[in-house]
């Protein structure tokens, strides 16, 4: 294929000013919420950490010959809520729009859901504005960190990482097919998994894209989805402020752990963090992961009684603050509500913590401490009674 042979393949980082206002800002507050986001900024981004699977499967991606003149752009992780969604034609009452999904660093500003944003910040760089008015294709792509509160077991984490690729075409030299989209997928799916993979395609859909499928791939006989792409929407491509009768092109994304767990079949997402060289030594693309140990859970509940509006999302961030990397999976066991037992508007709930270390068996002691932690900033933080 010869449709990057046009591109320059230029390497840009944009700054932002309320970026590095507001993480300036949240450092010196002190509330549990400020000091949550200020540590998930601070954590190291995967895709760039030398000798890391995560980034070895991004620079795979990257050496595909059909992404070699495509430009870089790396962006700010704390973006304005109505370019996150707005312009990516997010409906009103898409969950991600809620504080229960999204991390809110202030009523404008969130810490970014997706690396798709890079395409606001392409566009509208100096560079790629001359290149739009000249009418030449453009293409990019952007890795990094992303934020979304999320449930907490073996397979998730609300910090993670993406990696977003688009190109668009001149229209007045061609239509960019589909096909073309897919032939690209497949050549992803075959850097990761190797040149046998068997892969296929679903129809699916997304906010920026249509028409949209989900790639899965065939591992040890299951079928598992792996990634999203489609072709742009138009009504999109006018948000970001590109004549779609002069454009047209498609775009994909996907999150990078989850192809890492599937290529090493890791058990446990907590791992591609691990500093135990027992586990670090096997993370390698390809490399079927042998378990150190099964170190044995330690299982504790908690029960309360709180008012109605409590969100499950912000508890689950509450537990990661105290358990850190030591909790495996959260579960929620029960909720109900008695008006006579608990009052109007006051909902019970039961949540079951399970904590396990990769690295080493966890002691009684250890965990009670974090429990006797948990009871004290549940009641303290969620105003919340006790059971």
């Amino acid at each position: 294929m010869e449709f990057y042979k046009d591109l320059p393949g230029l390497r840009l980082e944009v700054g932002s000013p309320d970026e590095a206002r507001l993480r300036d800002e949240l450092a010196k507050k002190n509330d549990p919420e400020s000091r949550r986001l200020t540590r998930f900024l601070a954590l190291s981004d995967l895709t760039r950490e030398e000798g890391h699977p995560v980034r070895e499967l991004a620079e795979r991606l990257f050496s595909i010959p059909d992404f070699a003149k495509f430009d870089h752009i790396k962006v700010p992780e704390i973006v304005r809520a109505d370019q996150s969604f707005d312009l990516f034609n997010f409906p009103p009452d898409h969950p991600a729009r809620s504080v229960s999904d999204t991390y809110f660093v202030d009523a404008e500003h969130i810490l970014r859901t997706h690396t798709t944003i890079m395409w606001y910040y392409y566009v509208n760089s100096p560079e790629i504005r001359e290149r739009i008015k000249n009418n030449l294709p453009i293409g990019s792509l952007a890795h990094g960190k992303v934020y979304r509160k999320d449930e907490i077991d073996r397979f998730h984490l609300n910090v993670f990482h993406q990696i977003d690729g688009w190109y668009l075409h001149p229209t007045s030299d061609k239509e960019v097919p589909f096909d073309e989209l897919k032939d690209i997928l497949g050549k992803i799916a075959k850097s990761i998994f190797g040149e046998n993979v068997k892969y296929r395609f679903n129809d699916d859909a997304f906010p920026y894209t249509d028409p949209s499928v989900e790639m899965e791939v065939e591992v040890n006989g299951q079928w598992l989805e792996v990634l999203g792409g489609g072709m742009v929407r138009q009504s999109v491509l006018e948000k970001l402020g590109v004549d779609p009768k002069q454009y047209t092109g498609w775009a994909f994304g996907f999150g990078v752990e989850r192809l890492a767990i599937i290529s090493m079949q890791l058990p446990d997402i907590r791992l591609l963090r691990s500093e135990d060289p027992r586990v670090t030594r096997q993370l390698v693309l390809g490399n079927k992961y042998k378990e150190v140990s099964k170190f044995p859970p330690v299982i504790r509940d908690i029960s309360f009684v709180v008012k109605r509006g409590f969100l499950v999302n912000q508890y689950y961030d509450l537990i990661r603050d105290i358990g850190g990397d030591l909790v495996e999976q959260v579960e929620l066991l029960d909720t109900y509500e008695d008006e006579k037992k608990f009052g109007a508007d006051r909902v019970s709930y039961t949540f079951r913590v399970i904590y396990r270390s990769n690295e080493r068996t966890l002691v009684s002691e250890e965990v009670d401490a974090l429990q006797e932690k948990l009871y004290k900033d549940t009641a303290t933080q969620f105003e919340a009674e006790l059971r």
